[in-house]
Order: C-alpha cells, then sequence, then structure tokens
C-alpha cells in the first residue's frame, strides 16, 4: 500500500511538473506575440500621422533597360532625404541629405549610399545642376527620378524626414556617444545654436572644445552630422550623417515599448512617405530582421568644378554608376543604360574632366577587392580641356540646360538666415 501511494505521489509530481513546463513554454511563447500584438496595434494607430503622398502613373521615370534588368528586381530601393525648412515644409525645400537605402530581400541586409548635394547631375527637365537642387526645384518627383536616369536605379518610393525628427528620435533613445576631434567640437557647438533655434530644444555647449568621447543629445548629434567645415568637407558630413543613422537603428532595436511608442507619437507628424500602409507596417515589423551593411558616398572619383558653383563632378558618370552597381547589387562590369551613357557624354564635355582625371575622397570594397585610391590632381593621364572649365564663373554660379540656355543654380536656396560667424563658416545653412 505503501510503494502504491508513493508510486501515485511521484506520477501526479511528474504529471504536475509536465504541466508546469508546458505553461512556462507556453507564457516563453506568449510574451512575445503579445508584445509583438501590441507594438503592432500602436504602430497602426498612429500611421494616420505620417504625411502620405500617392504618386501617380507617369510620375516616377526608369531608364528602359533597368526596367528589364532581373537583378534589381531582388532589391527594393528607397530615396530618404533630410530637409530642414523653417517652416515644416516638406516639399520644394532644401533636402541636403539624400540617401539611397538598398534593401537585399533575401538577405535582409540594408546598404546606404549618400549622394554628395554639389554632386553635378542633370537634375530634372535636361537641366544640369547640384543633385539637392531636384528636390527643391520639382519636389521628391524630380528628386526620385534624377536618382533614378543618372544612376540606372528603379527607386519607386521615398521618405522625407524634418530635422526636427531626428532630434525628437536621438533624445528618446538617450542620446549617443561620439569621439569628436577638437575641431569637430568647435564647429558642433556653433551648429548647435541654429540647430536648437531650429528645433526648440536645448543644449549644453561642450567647454573646454578639447577631443574625446561625448555623450551627444538630439541638438548635438544632428549638429554634428551637419558638419562640413572640417578635412573632408561634404565627403565626411555624409560620412557623419551615416554614423548617426547606423547608430539610431542598432538602438531602436533594443529599445522598450515606452520609447518606440514615444518615437511613434512624436516623429510620424515629421514624415512624408510615397510608401503604403500596409509597405510601412512591413518595414516596421521587420526592424529587427534588418542588417545595417556597408555605407559610402557617391560619386567614387570626382572633381571639383565651379559649374553651378562648386560642384563635384563624377568623372566619369558612366564609370561611377558601373561601380555603384557592382557596390549595390554586385553586378561586376555593369554596362550603363544609353541615357547614363548620354548624361556621361555631357557632363565630360561641359566640364572638361574624363577618366583619369578624378580624385576619390573615400576608400571602398567592391566584392572584397580595394578600390577608391587618391589620384594626384598632376599624374600622367589626366585630360582636361581649356575651353568650358577656364571660362566658367562662380558669380553667375549657372548650369547647362542642355538646349543652350542657362538655369541659376543660385535662385532656389538663396535663404533670410544666412548668418555667417566671425571665423567666416555659416552655421545656419541647411541642412
Amino acid at each position: 500500500m505503501k510503494k502504491d501511494k508513493t508510486r501515485k505521489k511521484s506520477s501526479a509530481y511528474k504529471k504536475y511538473r509536465r504541466h508546469k513546463i508546458l505553461f512556462i513554454t507556453e507564457l516563453i511563447i506568449l510574451i512575445p506575440l503579445l508584445v509583438f500584438g501590441f507594438l503592432y496595434v500602436q504602430f497602426e494607430k498612429r500611421l494616420g500621422n505620417i504625411d502620405t503622398v500617392t504618386l501617380q502613373s507617369g510620375d516616377i521615370q526608369v531608364n528602359e533597360e533597368v526596367e528589364n534588368n532581373a537583378v534589381l528586381h531582388g532589391y527594393t530601393n528607397i530615396a530618404l532625404f533630410g530637409v530642414d525648412s523653417r517652416d515644416g515644409s516638406m516639399d520644394y525645400t532644401n533636402t541636403d541629405t539624400i540617401i539611397i537605402a538598398s534593401i537585399n530581400n533575401d538577405t535582409k541586409v540594408v546598404k546606404l549610399v549618400s549622394i554628395y548635394r554639389d554632386t553635378y547631375l542633370n537634375i530634372g527637365e535636361d537641366r544640369y545642376g547640384k543633385a539637392n537642387a531636384a528636390y527643391a526645384n520639382g519636389g521628391y518627383k524630380w528628386a526620385i527620378n534624377m536618382l533614378n536616369q543618372n544612376l540606372d536605379l528603379d527607386i519607386t518610393d521615398f521618405v522625407t524626414v524634418n530635422m526636427n525628427a531626428l532630434v525628437e528620435v536621438v533624445d528618446a533613445l538617450g542620446g549617443f556617444d561620439f569621439d569628436l576631434t577638437d575641431e569637430e567640437v568647435v564647429h558642433m557647438n556653433n551648429y548647435c545654436v541654429g540647430t536648437s533655434e531650429i528645433t526648440g530644444k536645448s543644449y549644453e555647449r561642450i567647454e573646454p572644445e578639447v577631443a574625446g568621447t561625448y555623450h551627444l543629445n538630439g541638438v548635438q548629434a544632428v549638429s554634428y552630422s551637419r558638419i562640413r567645415y572640417t578635412a573632408g568637407n561634404d565627403y565626411k558630413r555624409t560620412e557623419r550623417q551615416r554614423e548617426l543613422i547606423a547608430k539610431i537603428v542598432a538602438k531602436a532595436k533594443k529599445a522598450d515599448m515606452k520609447t518606440l511608442v514615444d518615437i511613434m507619437d512624436n516623429v510620424f507628424p515629421m514624415i512624408s512617405t510615397s510608401l503604403s500602409k500596409s509597405d510601412i507596417v512591413s518595414l516596421g515589423m521587420n526592424m529587427l530582421s534588418y542588417q545595417l551593411g556597408d555605407t559610402c558616398g557617391f560619386p567614387f572619383e570626382h572633381r571639383t568644378s565651379d559649374l553651378s558653383g562648386d560642384s563635384e563632378v563624377p568623372v566619369t558618370l558612366s564609370w561611377n554608376v558601373t561601380r555603384l552597381h557592382d557596390y549595390l547589387f554586385g553586378i561586376k562590369d555593369y554596362e550603363p543604360s544609353a541615357g547614363v551613357q548620354e548624361r556621361s557624354a555631357h557632363i565630360e564635355e561641359v566640364s572638361g574632366f574624363s577618366k583619369g582625371s578624378a580624385v576619390s575622397k573615400e576608400n571602398y570594397t567592391l566584392n572584397g577587392e580595394e578600390a577608391g585610391k587618391d589620384v594626384d590632381d598632376n599624374i600622367p593621364g589626366i585630360q582636361e580641356t581649356e575651353s568650358e572649365t577656364e571660362t566658367q564663373t562662380q558669380e553667375a554660379a549657372v548650369s547647362d540646360n542642355g538646349d543652350g540656355s542657362v538655369y541659376d543654380d543660385n535662385s532656389y536656396d538663396q535663404e533670410q538666415y544666412n548668418d555667417y560667424s566671425p571665423d567666416g563658416y555659416n552655421y545656419d545653412e541647411e541642412y
């Protein structure tokens, strides 16, 4: 009898343990589902705060050869624009952050390519000028088409973010640590004045202005990403912008629910996009599966010219597009479309710069092979003609429309807030 009771107790205990283990297992599965469900509901409830636009058929232009390129169909390419409009406008304003986000649909790796704001390209309606003039003159349609037609891409969607949104995100995530040189500290402090005025957010000036690792809040981090007066100029600035984005993505993946909900409440009203609600939900819910890969700036090789007033001429556009497709999509020896080759030839003609006269501002790797070596201006092989390059004047700052007329590139970005500091730097410029 005693043994039977012992067996019954043992059997009951084992049954209890099995039920307990099963219950704990169910909780382990259920809790993430509840969290996911909560976030999904909160996310969807707030989507109405995002300014969504619908692109009509014919708004977006893609080069014919690109439409038939099967490789690109395995990627989702989205244009990211950053604006700092004082009146909150999200269209027809200065956009000095132009980034291509290319998502590999299979591996979920995201590559970022910054287009230097002063890159000399066909910006729309056969006008040539600085890349950041496209958005100011023709809105997101011109800006997207500029990227597609000059770079052989198939971008159909965009996201535009106001500078205030970045400040809100950084503050919500608790700020970030950055290693700053003494020169960067000086310029960041100066940029903070304008950034604070635009956003209405406060900051503490870093003093003494010496090199070190600093924990930056929203105003400071965004001001850091705006610096363009150190060595590297705009090339270094776009690198800082990508560094900030990488830190935001990494920390957002680990953020708690309250933080994410706060970000949605404060940031969504400062976003304009052509992405549908289902696309936004899909991207948002898959955030944890995405991995930020390599980042770089475009063009890879270029020369400074006074076309449109201190622009960066890709040398050549066709060569840079070939390297871009290798970098983004792994396509070796990509042959640019007829449209790109035509634009490349025009840029080469008006600038006088052909292959061999390029200067690379950053190293990068293409399928493991090092490229982007610095090129000395005086090396043999530079082919620079005397015609246009000697007669272009910076005062006029005009660019060629392709039809013999000219387009004044100064007309789009002369703002009333060009306050210059005593040291000659403009810290109140567009973002």
